[in-house]
Formats: C-alpha cells, sequence, structure tokens
C-alpha cells in the first residue's frame, strides 16, 4: 500500500450493475485508507459486493467542509483516500469538485481512477453527434428557472445530456418541446441496472410515452443539436415570451443577441420598447 500514501484518488464507481466496476478501481479502494462517499449507504452495498474493508466516511455538501479538513489532514500526513460519488464519475453534479480543489491548493497529489459515468454512457448509445455539446447536470427545478436556462441553451443550438427526477421529467420534456422545438432526443432510465431502457424518438413522441405509464427510476436525457445561432426569429415575440416569463430585460437582450447574431444593444433597444407596450397595456381599458 505504499505507493498508494499521500495520495487523493478520483475512483468512479458502477452507475448501477456492481460488475463494472474496474480492476483498478477494485484494487484501490481495497488499498486506500479511507473512502470519502456523498452516500455511505449505496457505496457500502458497493464494498460489501467485493469484501472491501476500507474505512467509510461521509464527503456531502452538508459537511464538506469538516470532512474535507479531516481528510486533507491525513492525506498530508502521508495517509491515503479515495472520492467516490453516489454512482459514476466524481465531479459531476456532486460536490466533489471541492476536496479535489482543496487538495491541489496545498499540493496534494490527485490521480483520476476513470470509469462508469452515465453522461459518456448515454451519448455512446445516442446516435447522435455530439462531438460538441452542454452538459447541465439537473436542470433548474423551478419552471420559471427552468425555462430561462432553456432559452440560453437553445441560443447556443447545441446538443445537451442532464439528468432529470421522475418527478420532474415530463414537465422538463414539454418544456423542451416548447422552446428548443421538436428536436431529436434519447431519455435513459435505470441504465445498466435490470430495467435499463432507452426511449428515442422526437421530444414530444418521447414525452408521451412517458405520460401513458408510471414513471420510475433514474432519467439521463440527451437532446440533439438545434439550428445555430443567425437564426431569422420575430424577436419582439420572442422578446415578450422571455419576458412574460420573467427574465430579466438585461437577459433577454443577451440570448436574443446570440440567437439572432444581432448587435446586443440594437436588441436592448428592442426588448426596451416591448417592456414599455407591456408597461403601457397594463393600463389599458
Amino acid at each position: 500500500m505504499g505507493d498508494l500514501q499521500g495520495i487523493l484518488y478520483v475512483v468512479a464507481t458502477p452507475i448501477g450493475n456492481l460488475e463494472d466496476l474496474t480492476l483498478r478501481g477494485l484494487e484501490t479502494l481495497k488499498g486506500v485508507d479511507i473512502i470519502a462517499a456523498e452516500d455511505t449507504r449505496r457505496t457500502r452495498i458497493l464494498l460489501s459486493r467485493y469484501d472491501i474493508p476500507s474505512r467509510l466516511i461521509s464527503y456531502r455538501d452538508q459537511n464538506r467542509e469538516k470532512s474535507g479538513m479531516r481528510i486533507l489532514s491525513l492525506l498530508e500526513q502521508g495517509g491515503s483516500a479515495a472520492l467516490v460519488t453516489d454512482a459514476g464519475t466524481p465531479g459531476l453534479s456532486d460536490p466533489g469538485f471541492h476536496l479535489v480543489r482543496m487538495c491541489v491548493e496545498k499540493g496534494v497529489r490527485v490521480v483520476p481512477v476513470p470509469g462508469p459515468s452515465a453522461l459518456a454512457s448515454v451519448i455512446s448509445v445516442s446516435g447522435m453527434p455530439m462531438d460538441r455539446f452542454l452538459f447541465e447536470g439537473f436542470l433548474p427545478s423551478r419552471p420559471k428557472a427552468r425555462r430561462t436556462r432553456l432559452w440560453e441553451i437553445e441560443a447556443s443550438g447545441l446538443p445537451f445530456v442532464c439528468h432529470e427526477s421522475p418527478v420532474r421529467i415530463i414537465d422538463s420534456l414539454q418544456d423542451m418541446e416548447k422552446i428548443l422545438g421538436d428536436r431529436e432526443i434519447v431519455v435513459a432510465r435505470e441504465m445498466t441496472k435490470m430495467h435499463e431502457e432507452f426511449l428515442r424518438g422526437r421530444i414530444s413522441e418521447v414525452a408521451k410515452t412517458l405520460m401513458d405509464r408510471p414513471v420510475r427510476g433514474e432519467f439521463t436525457v440527451a437532446v440533439g443539436g438545434g439550428l445555430r445561432p443567425g437564426l431569422n426569429v420575430d424577436v419582439m415575440e420572442a422578446a415578450k415570451r422571455l419576458l412574460r416569463e420573467g427574465v430579466p430585460p438585461s437577459r433577454t437582450a443577451s440570448i436574443l443577441s446570440e440567437l439572432t447574431g444581432t448587435d446586443r444593444r440594437s436588441i436592448y433597444r428592442i426588448v426596451t420598447q416591448v417592456t414599455d407596450q407591456e408597461k403601457g397595456g397594463e393600463h389599458d381599458g
């Protein structure tokens, strides 16, 4: 175990099927002094499956400062640690980057042990061009914030990948269709698990399929790209929609400027005009 000392290993763990743990990941987890886990209950299942005796401690958003200092102290004294997340690769939609940054700032060596990733998995089977894409983690849970973010994604024209909960998946798909258009989509449910399923088609088709049955499981969504910036859109109507969704005028101008390829100041004048019209309309009749 001597060659592990003084190193933080960032270890990818299975997203479902426990047999997806790599040989290197297994040896690392067996050899380190402690394993820092976002959810100790889920990680304990993995450790039990492979009879790994390593000491398990909690590292999550709620305790990351205190737990991070404890881990860093061990590493600076020559100990070894592995960082794991609930499932997949740490640092994506979890608090792992805080610990990595803390170690880097203190000169502690950080080593990746790559492996399973929901992001890479869904892209690999999407059948869509993903040479450039956005990774959104989880879209905002509040409808207004979610729609604002989708407008920003629309302005980029890029495909994107996000996670979604069973509670919000249908609402999110409906918002996507309204704002992005009826793009090509792949919705992955329970990847690598017993009930793994991939729903493919247009957003409207997949949303209808999910509405017609009970919605359960963990979802990762890959959405194909849209039209690129420089679109010929009705800026006045688009500005009205954004403003009515509560998007501030300045941000509305930025979104529409990128979407249309028009100078932001010119767009802002139009947004101001729409704002004045909307205010005037409040007093009509």
